[in-house]
């Protein structure tokens, strides 16, 4: 680190602060240079040819000359290869046991002295050389994974001094090097094999994905580092990696959609490049994906079918979404720098006398005395759980921010706990391993153990007493301040990782995960009758399991704004349905109309939560002045008119993996025009949002999927699939119908009721509802309904399993 870099922590983190983050960084490259292995000389592998199989339910193994290869079917399609005996447990993405074989799949041998499984939705074929080629039932290719390379530790081989550490491996070029950023050269340390798999996907495919990438949610060519990572600020479009990345690949092509998941948590990273019909010669050049991990194990999932068919076999592998409470899908609140229950409470009342609607507050870490995890500041915050209650009789809850990272102070009741319990990471000698947040000096509870996870989530009684109704985890991934290098903990800090044992470099990744996962089951224990409402700045794949996730501090401005966009569509499309952004950007100030587009957005997203940082400004409607409040009054009456609509897409998002936010290609993944479109989105099957994403906009063109479409402001009906310029005032989006849909809302009266939009002449559509049945476990109903015409008219009616009935709803039709 040079002077500049001094002097910009000190400002960053303050003067003492500053100075302890330099001690700490310097620390854990210490830490690590005798807590890891050295980088000795490697010998590169390849599988070599096939020696012989051995069939077993749903597939088999397919041995090699230096390698062998697991490969099976699933009674659902999903296919699962795992290279030098791994099998698909054990997994922090996998949800319970491994799905059952396809025992109608057989392995059987296939042509060139290769091998294949043929079943009802899948073909999957291995070459003679090792390469796993995923076909559609007709043959079509939609995947070809090439035969893999590993570089593994020479008994023997040189030490420290054995080469630089990016280096490339003896016979391999520049582009062989170690995965990583700054440490590079750690990714391989200590005795791991790192590997290298690349794959082929048709030339017109698509690549989204990789978790939260705030350049997409369509990937351009280019490489993708999988750890996740605080971008030390505020972030826009430009930056990678941050709070969530996963090792998962959506891909749309012509000749169908599949979802492929290489399960492994170290520090990788994934080289991306679209193809190109007609290339060179004429022929195709196929799209290519390079996925390189720094160890651990070489294991793929692959999941096939339509989009919704994709995320729903994605959600029975890794889990089904938690369901929120009714009330986190309304409008929320928050700030870094509230400062006292009087400001907290002059808030809310300015919501209250304006008429605008508030589901909850959120605290951030200044009502903790002296930023310390589970306490409160009694100065400021005197009677907490006074002000909960006086908050909840006016309908609105609090919610509390909770950092993983302990103050390590002797007095400081969870430190005192947490270190007689023995909870908390340790270097390769047995010390705590320590790092600076907002507290100071902090130790870190080690997740990846159940007995931790355990002793954790019995803390949050504690948020409970103080009143709090939800949570909300910050700074997990984990972060140690640093003025250089990664922000998070040495990488040979040694982890639990549930009875296996290894060290961050494997565990970083699913820190975040692991603490969502004892939050959630902690909240389960303390309130067993209520579901818990959790979201998770940090997390990995199968974190839908116990929560969502947010933007983190995205930055203010046009970018940012459409930065958010991306975040929600890209995580949805990984299996994470509820997340949204820092409405209005996390820093500065937005000026009035970016500040409005901005709600207008958040307005149609599952999380819709306005927040920003201590010092930042403010970022109540009214503050923006008359014309803002009341075009932010109409988005969010517009809001809580179709709360029953966010409703039963919660529910189904739970029982299906759907998101709520999709891509416009959603319905007509073929539509290769709409695999391009990133400016608008599908809020499920009923409607299309078109945000205004630029300033001084009140046009914009929107492209529509194949159907009717009805503008909902005007009425006027178009016809997709094709493109049209909509009106886009200050005063609202452009927002359309699909013809024929039928969708739940808040009738005038504030009961639930049918809207529907007409179907198209001689069509029929329909939609689903799921009323709330309350914020605890019940289960709820799905409700069909069809539209049709019937001599001029339009009539919904309810479709069960005995036929069709009145629709027991009051009925608005439009578009007539």
């Amino acid at each position: 680190m040079d002077g500049r870099g001094l002097v910009r922590s000190m400002k960053v983190f303050g003067s003492v602060q500053g100075l302890r983050t330099v001690r700490t960084a310097w620390r854990r490259r210490r830490t690590d240079a005798w807590g890891l292995p050295p980088r000795g000389a490697e010998r590169a592998r390849v599988p070599g040819p096939a020696t012989d199989a051995e069939p077993a339910p749903g597939g088999g193994i397919v041995r090699f000359a230096r390698s062998s290869l697991r490969i099976s079917v699933s009674s659902g399609g999903t296919v699962f290869w795992g290279w030098d005996g791994a099998g698909p447990l054990p997994s922090y993405a996998v949800a319970g046991e491994a799905p059952e074989p396809d025992l109608r799949a057989v392995l059987e041998p296939d042509t060139d002295g290769g091998w294949r499984i043929v079943s009802e939705r899948v073909t999957v074929a291995v070459s003679r050389h090792g390469a796993v080629e995923v076909r559609t039932p007709g043959g079509v290719m939609l995947r070809r994974d090439l035969p893999p390379r590993w570089w593994e530790p020479v008994a023997g081989g040189a030490g420290a001094g054995g080469g630089a550490a990016g280096d490339a491996p003896a016979g391999g070029s520049g582009g062989d090097a170690p995965v990583g950023g700054e440490t590079a050269g750690d990714a391989s340390v200590g005795g791991a094999a790192r590997w290298v798999q690349r794959s082929e996907v048709p030339a017109d495919a698509r690549f989204f994905g990789l978790g939260g990438r705030s350049a997409g949610p369509r990937l351009r060519n280019g490489s993708y580092r999988l750890w996740n990572t605080d971008p030390k600020g505020s972030f826009g479009p430009g930056d990678d990696p941050l709070y969530i990345t996963m090792p998962v690949q959506f891909v749309v092509s012509d000749a169908g959609t599949h979802l492929a998941f290489h399960d492994n948590s170290w520090d990788g990273r994934v080289t991306l490049a679209e193809g190109e019909e007609g290339a060179g010669s004429g022929h195709d050049r196929p799209g290519t994906s390079e996925v390189r991990m720094g160890g651990g194990p070489l294991r793929c999932w692959v999941v096939v079918g339509t989009p919704a068919r994709v995320l729903h076999g994605w959600a029975a592998l890794t889990g089904a979404p938690a369901l929120p409470p009714d009330w986190a899908l309304g409008p929320q609140h928050a700030r870094w720098g509230f400062g006292s229950e009087r400001e907290v409470r002059r808030v809310v009342a300015g919501y209250r006398e304006r008429g605008l609607p508030l589901s909850a507050v959120h605290l951030d870490i200044d009502h903790y005395d002296g930023h310390r995890v589970f306490t409160v500041d009694r100065e400021r915050f005197p009677d907490l759980p006074g002000l909960a209650k006086e908050l909840r009789e006016q309908g609105v809850r609090l919610v509390t921010i909770v950092d993983p990272a302990v103050k390590a102070e002797p007095g400081n009741a969870v430190y005192d706990s947490g270190r007689a319990a023995g909870v908390f990471v340790r270097d390769a000698r047995g010390d705590e391993v320590r790092g600076v947040v907002w507290p100071g000096e902090c130790a870190y509870p080690d997740f990846t153990d159940p007995a931790v996870r355990e002793w954790w989530g019995e803390l949050y009684e504690e948020r409970l007493r103080q009143g709090f109704a939800g949570v909300w985890h910050d700074m997990n991934e984990p972060v140690s301040f640093a003025p250089f290098g990664d922000m998070t903990l040495p990488r040979s800090a040694r982890h639990a990782l549930d009875g296996r044992g290894g060290d961050h470099r494997e565990a970083h990744n699913v820190y975040g995960l692991a603490m969502a996962r004892a939050g959630y089951e902690g909240l389960r224990r303390l309130r067993p009758d209520e579901r818990p409402f959790l979201f998770s700045r940090s997390g990995w794949a199968g974190m839908q399991r116990y929560g969502g996730t947010w933007s983190g501090d995205v930055a203010t401005g046009w970018p940012g704004l459409r930065a958010s966009l991306a975040l929600v569509l890209g995580l949805g499309l990984c299996g994470v349905p509820y997340s949204g952004p820092d409405v209005g950007g996390f820093d500065g100030s937005p000026t009035p109309e970016l500040f409005l587009r901005w709600y207008q957005l958040g307005a149609w997203l599952p999380l819709f939560r306005t927040h920003a940082a201590i010092g930042a400004g403010r970022r109540e409607p009214w503050e923006f002045g008359p014309e803002v409040l009341e075009h932010a009054r109409a988005a969010l009456a517009e809001r809580e008119r179709l709360r029953p609509y966010f409703t039963t897409l919660a529910r189904l998002a739970r029982m299906t993996g759907a998101p709520y936010v999709r891509p416009l290609w959603w319905g007509t993944p073929e539509d290769r025009v709409l695999r391009d479109c990133e400016d608008a989105f599908l809020l499920g099957d009923a409607l299309l949002v078109a945000p205004v994403l630029t300033a001084g906009a009140d046009r914009r063109a929107v492209r529509l999927p194949r159907g009717r479409w009805y503008d909902t402001a005007t009425g006027r009906a178009y016809e997709g699939p094709g493109q049209v310029l909509l009106d886009a005032p200050l005063s609202r989006v452009p927002v359309l119908a699909r013809a024929g849909a039928v969708l739940a809302v808040r009738g005038e009266d504030g009961e639930p009721a049918l809207e529907v939009w007409a179907p198209a002449a001689g069509r029929t559509g329909g939609g689903l509802v799921v009323r709330d049945t309350g914020d605890g476990w019940e289960t709820a109903e799905i409700e069909r309904y069809q539209s049709r015409r019937v001599d001029g008219r339009v009539v919904v009616e309810r479709v069960t399993d005995d036929g069709v009935e009145a629709a027991g709803l009051p009925v608005r039709v439009r578009g007539m």
